[in-house]
């Protein structure tokens, strides 16, 4: 790789400011940076934008790598089916088509016609679909769209029958999906008050609202169903029972999976039924037979369990009792329920009776992923998707009766994936936590260090990594490259108590798995410190970061994408309040104690890092792009080898949802080119 020494990096401005944490003075040289409006905030980007690509288009195989990925993407691909009011509904995306595009039919494998092509909707490719709810008759289809990869959403209204759109436009949707009405008429949304223009990055999303939308009226006229004032940190997501009877409301409270659950009838306006009252447990509805509702719930269940709760005698059963394994998902079926369990990271299906007896096991493909399953509580109808390392998603049916998988319908991949083999290796972290690992290699891999590997990870936020495919991993297998993903504390693979064991005071669990994962690469022969590159993105990108600070000796290159780095201040951002669950605060002493130890910020030091490459979007309100902009700085005015520290800023993009495929095929090109150039 062309080495680029410190001094070629653009000289970045510091400043004296500090901020005072519980009587400790903290620098913050590069405060400035979070302004990412001003005129030198983004000759910053400019400037870091172009050392960048001096040093990436300069690699010999990033025109190939970009050239492989673009042949590689290039086959149909298809989402899960899902039913409504006698009509089937998929998302499609011929090959290389920005956006994927959504297809109504008559019958599950039938090809339809196109209902929606977001890619229609700008030149670019960068304005994206976002949620979409169906109302019951299937005449009518609400759809959220969002502007370069931000979250903030407007909603519009299809008629599903002419194809064409209502007048209908709702804004100042974030983090809401929509609940339809019986009627057909009406829905339910979320909604902020939308920042100043020039501050949507940096102002709080607080005080969400719960409305009603009636269709052909304008939104000012929407009908306001909930506040709290009081709460500004509660969220809420409407939804409607599927009999028709029953109003539901789940009441979150930033990432934490705790909740609660209101339920009135319909059409009532008097108070809600405080089914869960308390921010105790996490509580998923998942059906209900007239006033008897089903929930699953981790209340006295780390792993999962499904109960029932009478709304009118308060009357609670166990239906399916927690096991070793941590139930993920419940779907309610005509007769029964389907239940997707995790057990040591890959799925497994069965089908139960109402009473949660007669357990019939399904056999899947293999060890994999079971995704978008969906059905409806009165009909045994059941639609999947399958997906593993090796072998695209294949969208299934289900028959509940027997447990027969039948395919739909599966992608033709040109790639031969026949030379290749997954392996699933434990880990021994510091505490002696057994770190479940997936590795993916060529079958006749030489297992003597000498292979560049990529060791990927999340580890937060009961969020599970299991075995999906990702084609353009096939370029960096292509290669000889080894794939690790690693199942790590703070994810959800072993439930709750997994969860809790990667989080707030826990947090260094995961950086310590992550690590243990690195040594047992090296230990087993293959790769060795010189030859492993780290990625993640997001929480995973705050992994990178603590991993990059802590033992840089143990890797030879690093990518983080919009990842959390100053964890001082994200709670000041946009949504980051809302990670506060997992995370901490700075705010309490206890919780800065803990944050300033491993945040990976404010833990650089004088000395020689491996090559980094740093990826954002300029639109990202999410994780703001400033927590990248300030890493990145500080890295290279520390830096005391003569390794590249690269920034990538893609402007019009958001923190990675709606990115059009050329943008991704560019991004993963400049990724691998980058990791290959520094770990062979």
């Amino acid at each position: 790789m062309p080495l680029i020494s410190p001094k070629s990096a653009p000289e970045t401005r510091r400043s004296d400011h500090t901020d005072t944490y519980h009587g400790e003075i903290i620098a913050d040289p590069y405060r400035w940076l979070e302004d990412a409006n001003s005129a030198e905030t983004k000759a910053f980007v400019d400037a870091q934008n172009e050392l960048t690509r001096t040093v990436l288009d300069a690699l010999p195989e990033r025109e190939q790598l970009r050239s492989r990925l673009t042949e590689l993407w290039d086959y149909a691909r298809r989402g899960g089916v899902w039913q409504e009011g006698g009509k089937y509904f998929q998302m499609r995306n011929s090959g290389l088509q920005s956006q994927f595009v959504l297809y109504v039919m008559d019958s599950p494998a039938d090809e339809g016609r196109i209902l929606l092509d977001p890619n229609s909707f700008s030149d670019d490719g960068t304005v994206s679909l976002g949620e979409l709810a169906i109302s019951q008759d299937a005449s009518l289809l609400a759809y959220s769209l969002s502007q370069g990869g931000s979250d903030w959403r407007d909603w519009r209204v299809r008629d599903i029958v002419s194809g064409h759109d209502l007048p209908d436009t709702v804004g100042d949707s974030k983090f809401s999906g929509a609940g339809w009405l019986p009627d057909g008429n009406s829905f339910l949304y979320g909604r902020y008050d939308r920042p100043p223009e020039g501050q949507q990055l940096s102002s709080a999303n607080l005080n969400q609202r719960l409305y009603r939308h009636r269709i052909g009226s304008e939104q000012a006229e929407d009908e306001l169903i909930l506040e709290r004032p009081d709460q500004p940190e509660w969220g809420f997501g409407g939804m409607v029972s599927e009999d028709g009877h029953y109003l539901i409301v789940n009441v979150w409270k930033g990432t934490a999976r705790q909740n609660l659950i209101w339920v009135r009838p319909l059409e009532e306006r008097g108070p809600f039924t405080e089914v869960v009252a308390d921010f105790e447990a996490s509580y998923q509805v998942i059906g209900n037979d007239g006033p008897v509702f089903y929930f699953l719930t981790d209340d006295a269940a780390p792993m999962g369990r499904l109960i029932s709760h009478h709304l009118e005698t308060g009357e609670r059963r166990e239906i399916v009792a927690e096991s070793q394994h941590r139930l993920l998902e419940v779907l309610m079926v005509e007769g029964g329920f389907v239940l997707h369990t995790l057990a040591d990271a890959s799925s497994r299906l069965s089908v139960v009776d109402r009473q949660g007896q007669n357990a019939q096991p399904v056999t899947l493909p293999g060890l994999g992923t079971v995704g978008s399953l969906s059905g409806h509580t009165d009909q045994s109808e059941v639609f999947l998707v399958f997906t593993s390392f090796l072998s695209p998603a294949a969208s299934y049916q289900l028959n509940t009766e027997n447990g027969e998988l039948t395919v739909l319908w599966s992608p033709d991949l040109s790639a031969d994936l026949s030379g290749y083999e997954v392996r699933q290796e434990f880990a021994e972290s510091q505490d002696g936590t057994k770190v479940p690992m997936f590795i993916v290699s060529q079958s006749n891999v030489v297992l003597d260090g000498s292979n560049p590997a990529l060791l990927y990870g999340y580890g937060g936020f009961d969020i599970s990594l299991t075995p999906s495919f990702e084609v353009s991993r096939l370029a960096w297998l292509e290669a000889g490259g080894v794939l690790a993903v690693a199942n790590l504390r703070g994810g959800g693979e072993y439930g709750e108590s997994w969860h809790q064991a990667g989080m707030k005071a826990n947090k260094q669990n995961v950086f310590d798995d992550f690590t243990a994962c690195a040594r047992h690469l090296a230990q087993r022969g293959y790769t060795s410190p010189q030859h492993l590159g780290i990625e993640g993105g997001s929480n995973g990108g705050l992994l990178v970061g603590a991993t990059l600070t802590q033992h840089p000796e143990l890797i030879g290159a690093a990518v983080g994408h919009v990842g959390v780095m100053d964890m001082l201040r994200f709670q000041n951002f946009t949504i980051g309040w809302a990670w506060v669950s997992d995370y901490g605060s700075s705010d309490n002493a206890e919780d800065f104690a803990v944050l300033r130890a491993y945040s990976p910020l404010h833990n650089l030091m004088q000395r020689a890092y491996p090559p980094t490459l740093l990826t954002t979007g300029d639109h990202d309100d999410r994780v703001v792009p400033a927590h990248s902009y300030k890493f990145a700085a500080e890295l290279q005015h520390v830096q005391q080898g003569g390794a590249p520290i690269l920034l990538r800023v893609q402007t019009r993009a958001g923190h990675g949802a709606g990115k059009p495929t050329k943008l991704v095929i560019e991004e993963k090109a400049d990724v691998y080119a980058f990791l290959l150039g520094a770990l062979r």
